[in-house]
């Protein structure tokens, strides 16, 4: 992968994550149960972005975790803000628990990315000399 498509990747696993964190917060805004009819059209489309930014960085790069399979099936246990109201709260943790696992995964991709990127970049000052 060349050093622009590496960039980009980064970049794109950055927003990725910034997504992961919204989709967080939504967990406890839900848990609150204050939400508006916009909260709940904000949460779906924050779902719609995941879903899409998943398939690009997927079809860039092999990972092994977190799985496609993996985060599908969290964002499918949320379906809405309101059914996550209702949710008792051990069913919340085990949601926050399983969205922790797979946030700390892709900071370790991002990690690894991030090295890649450097390796390559100290590799190419090298050949310039």
């Amino acid at each position: 992968m060349n050093a622009k498509r590496l960039e980009q990747l980064v970049q794109q696993t950055e927003t990725h994550i910034e997504c992961w964190k919204q989709f967080n917060h939504f967990i406890n805004v839900a848990r609150s149960k204050k939400f508006t009819p916009e909260d709940e059209n904000n949460f779906l489309e924050l779902k719609s972005i995941i879903a899409q930014d998943l398939e690009g960085i997927f079809s860039a790069i092999e990972v092994q975790s977190p799985t496609k399979e993996e985060i599908i099936a969290l964002m499918g246990f949320a379906p809405s803000l309101r059914y996550l109201g209702e949710m008792g709260e051990g069913d919340l943790r085990g949601i926050e628990n399983n969205w922790h696992k797979i946030y700390i995964a892709w900071h370790s991709i991002l990690g690894q990315l991030k090295i890649k990127l450097r390796n390559d970049d100290s590799t190419s000052l090298f050949r310039r000399k």
